[in-house]
């Protein structure tokens, strides 16, 4: 296939793009005088895809909880040489991360990109899995697993994941449990690693003062080309109830003051592409205006004293799942949540004001240009909405079209007393 060349006219910006014969998608923004280039190597696989039905296989296989994560520390093992010293030397910084739906590895460098970007391609495309550095990684795992059990605002979110979902895999930790950790082997990564890391699954971006035909010969020559063209990846969900699990979960840690999240669980699932990227951008929108730091709600319970700065409100979503969380730190936490409850229930057309979505939808927008700025927000954001089937140059465009009505209506559907929970951790007496 030739090279496709998109363009927008509002962000200045040209987005190439080529396929490649392993079914690789390659996109590239060019950024003349940046000094700094950036690459993005991610596989559509995250910590929620624990039933799915391995390449070549017919029967959908279960496996244990953290194994997307286990995978992406496992790729930085190679026989030989320590790959944080091979990047260092080409004067790379090289990092990887795994969440709910993706994992990606990435490098940021001033010089020898080219060289840098074979190294990052080709240690991922090659697993180095012994039954030796399998087993020394769970003890590595688990002492990560440990640290994050013991941070108060880890739990506080993972609680609250558990109060609203019954089933969805988003309410496990993405590294796991130490029990689920232990039954993951070398055969187990290999089937996964097979399945998610197809070319046809994974998504190359790069961005900088560069060449697309020079990213292209690199990539070429550095592709492995044996690989089982998949046919689409067959990933099965449990049924997830519109009702939530518990309204409220508590629990105690080393804290200085309580902290909360309250949560709203998204009923309207099963979105993709330009209309789930809508609603995500509507529903924060609506939490900007309702509890950012101009906000009527923050201010009055700031002067009360139940609230400091720490408070404010996202939404995040995909297509299984999604949800609003407003959270901060307040002696009395149960206070807050009476007040947001008596707040939802008054008519959207008093809380949400036309004058107000106008202001904070052009804040927003003025935050997605500055954005544009950095070539990590760049790539990191284009990496996460290619997978929803959505193009980063097309953000500003589907900003522009939210309407006031929009605002209104996502209201009136996602904040109700029904899909709403409670999650708190107070300090050790």
């Amino acid at each position: 296939m030739d090279t496709k060349i998109y363009e927008s006219e509002k962000l200045k910006e040209k987005l190439y793009y080529k396929k490649m014969d392993s079914g690789l998608k390659v996109f590239f923004i060019p950024k003349k005088g940046y000094t700094k280039q950036y690459a993005i190597f991610a596989a559509d696989y995250g910590s929620i895809d624990n039933v799915f039905v391995p390449i070549g296989e017919k029967d959908p296989l279960k496996v244990p909880e953290g194994i997307a994560h286990f995978l992406e520390h496992k790729l930085f093992e190679s026989p030989e040489n320590n790959l944080f010293e091979k990047f260092s030397k080409l004067g790379a910084n090289v990092n990887a991360y795994t969440n709910f739906n993706q994992t990606a590895y990435l490098f940021s460098s001033t010089e020898n990109f080219f060289e840098s970007l074979s190294l990052l391609i080709d240690f991922v495309q090659n697993p180095y899995f012994t039954d030796e550095n399998v087993n020394k990684e769970k003890g590595i795992i688990a002492q990560e697993i440990n640290m994050y059990q013991d941070n108060p605002g880890w739990r506080v979110f993972f609680n609250c994941l558990q109060a609203m979902y019954n089933e969805h895999p988003v309410k496990i930790d993405i590294a796991g449990t130490i029990e689920s950790i232990q039954k993951i082997d070398k055969e187990l990564l290999y089937k996964c690693y097979n399945t998610f890391y197809n070319p046809t699954n994974m998504v190359l971006f790069v961005i900088g003062d560069l060449a697309f035909d020079e990213i292209l010969d690199v990539v070429e020559k550095s592709q492995k080309n044996n690989y089982e063209k998949a046919e689409e990846i067959k990933r099965i969900l449990p049924f997830e109830d519109k009702k939530i699990n518990k309204k409220i979960i508590e629990e105690k840690m080393m804290t200085a003051a309580p902290i909360f999240h309250i949560g709203f669980k998204d009923w309207d699932t099963g979105l993709t592409g330009e209309k789930l990227i809508k609603k995500d951008l509507v529903t924060n929108i609506i939490l900007d205006i309702l509890f950012g730091s101009s906000s009527t709600f923050y201010n009055d319970l700031y002067e009360e004293g139940l609230i400091n700065t720490n408070f404010g409100g996202y939404y995040t979503g995909k297509e299984s799942y999604g949800h609003s969380l407003i959270v901060g730190e307040s002696k009395e936490p149960k206070k807050v949540y009476e007040k947001l409850i008596q707040l939802i229930q008054k008519p959207a057309e008093t809380l949400l004001l036309e004058e107000d979505f106008n202001r904070i939808k052009n804040k927003t927008i003025g935050e997605f240009l500055m954005g544009l700025n950095s070539i990590e927000f760049i790539g990191n954001n284009f990496v996460d909405l290619y997978f929803t089937d959505f193009l980063l140059i097309d953000y500003l465009s589907l900003l522009e079209k939210v309407e006031y009505k929009d605002i209104i209506q996502r209201f009136n559907s996602h904040f109700t007393e029904e899909n709403v929970v409670l999650s708190i951790i107070n300090p050790l007496e």
